[in-house]
């Protein structure tokens, strides 16, 4: 008897405790639907209450071109909702700032990374971007009035962006950096895959965006023409330094900042006497960099020439800083270990570093020549490090063998091109021994001249208007 009143009463007590979950679950469903039809856009009553998005499918800290449009959106006074992944950190001034938002797109799982299973590891890579990348710009972030997004990457960036735009009716533009097709035909194992993502790439492209942007003039009329047919207006934003890049000039100033960056602390004195030369580079390690080309540019610089066949004076010792970061980081840094350890390189310091913005720009300031290895996959981009590079007032030698190298570089103006090995030796002999002081010289004023230009002007002239924050 007792026992069937403990049974009926525990049995009582089981089907309150389900009912009580039963109704939580059914309150939690019901507010989760509501939700499940995401917001539309509609004007804001004020300008500041408008959201602009700036998407980037990869690192934002490493993204400078769509950092600058999220600052100078925020500077006229609208709300910016960066999207995209959180790994290094962003511009300072697009931190603490109550008109700007992040939203974080979630991270790989560390499988991934690791790289144990590469046959694998490509499709969940686009599964898990599409689902981040669709949650975020569907249902956390805002509504915006525009949508600004980074290509390259192409998959899945335009498919998710044209249908969030079409059921939020928001605005798109893309911001064409290169071509992700021609970037993927630089990896030998992922060639195979070219056809279909350039196909992807044009069949989207030319018909995702409101408005378009292009880093130059040559690819600007690559996608008017037949090869992309873009649909909609195409016009050409080039890319200029921001403010936190500027020339300097004097000399104690040059010594402070040298004496305060760790790489260069201990040639501080010997850079600013001009017995040692400092060399920047900035790169992301990946294949559309050769640095192959520099370290034998550097090798063969301090070789001591053959007896008797040059009169060239004696190599000044280099200091060469290499600053950024990426995939083939590694076997770069272990290749420079081993030349040093056979004693190639005489007289050659090589570093690398991962410097803060106001640290790399302050680098750049002090440094005597700037090197850009930049491979253009489609010969129609440029690399954004030489426009920091002229912002700072640096000259810089250049890879040239690519269609829009002249949009920025001239040639004995504010810089030197090269295509081998052998030139850049050559570059470096004639500017950075005795006898290239008046050559250097010249070449920084035509630097500081390109650079005078900044990234503001530029944008309020071409996104502002397409925009609406500037008039007219």
């Amino acid at each position: 008897m007792w026992g069937s009143f403990l049974l009926s009463m525990l049995a009582g007590a089981l089907t309150i405790i389900f009912l009580a979950f039963l109704v939580r679950f059914t309150v939690w469903a019901a507010k989760k639907s509501r939700h499940a039809i995401p917001s539309r856009y509609t004007p804001a009553a004020k300008p500041e209450d408008e959201h602009i998005q700036i998407l980037v499918l990869g690192d934002i800290g490493r993204s400078p071109r769509m950092q600058y449009h999220a600052i100078s959106i925020a500077k006229h006074g609208r709300h910016v909702d960066l999207i995209g992944y959180k790994e290094t950190a962003r511009h300072p001034e697009l931190i603490g700032k109550p008109n700007v938002s992040l939203y974080a797109l979630s991270p790989y799982p560390e499988w991934i990374a690791w790289g144990t299973l590469p046959l694998l590891s490509i499709p969940y890579k686009v599964i898990h971007q599409f689902c981040t990348l669709y949650y975020q710009m569907m249902y956390a972030a805002p509504a915006a009035q525009w949508i600004i997004i980074q290509n390259p990457p192409s998959i899945p960036t335009f498919h998710v962006a044209m249908f969030v735009a079409w059921v939020r009716g928001s605005k798109v533009i893309v911001d064409w950096h290169n071509y992700g097709h021609t970037l993927l035909s630089t990896t030998l194992l992922l060639r195979p895959l070219v056809p279909i993502y350039r196909w992807y790439e044009k069949g989207f492209g030319r018909r995702l965006g409101n408005a378009n942007l292009a880093v130059t003039d040559a690819m600007c009329r690559q996608l008017k023409g037949p090869s992309f047919k873009v649909k909609t207006p195409v016009v050409t934003l080039h890319d200029r330094p921001a403010a936190v890049f500027q020339p300097i000039t004097d000399p104690k100033e040059r010594f402070a900042v040298l004496s305060r960056i760790g790489e260069t602390k201990k040639d501080a004195k010997n850079i600013i006497d001009g017995t040692v030369r400092l060399i920047v580079s900035s790169t992301s390690w990946t294949a559309d960099e050769d640095f192959g080309i520099l370290l034998d540019a550097l090798m063969a610089y301090a070789a001591p020439p053959a007896h008797g066949t040059s009169t060239m004076d004696s190599p000044a010792p280099i200091l060469a800083i290499i600053t950024g970061k990426g995939p083939q980081k590694q076997p770069y840094i272990e290749k420079i270990k081993e030349l040093e350890s056979q004693g190639n390189l005489p007289g050659i310091r090589i570093l690398t570093a991962w410097l803060s913005t106001r640290d790399y720009a302050a680098l750049l300031a002090c440094a005597d020549l700037g090197v850009s290895l930049h491979k253009s996959s489609s010969g129609v981009d440029l690399p954004m490090k030489v426009v920091d590079m002229f912002g700072a007032g640096l000259p810089v030698a250049a890879y040239s063998a690519f269609e829009s190298f002249g949009e920025l570089i001239k040639e004995g103006v504010n810089g030197c091109g090269f295509e081998t090995a052998p030139q850049l030796t050559e570059v470096f002999q004639r500017l950075l021994g005795v006898y290239g002081v008046k050559e250097l010289a010249r070449l920084k004023k035509g630097a500081i001249s390109e650079g005078s230009l900044r990234w503001d002007e530029e944008w309020n002239r071409v996104v502002g208007r397409i925009i609406g924050v500037v008039d007219s």
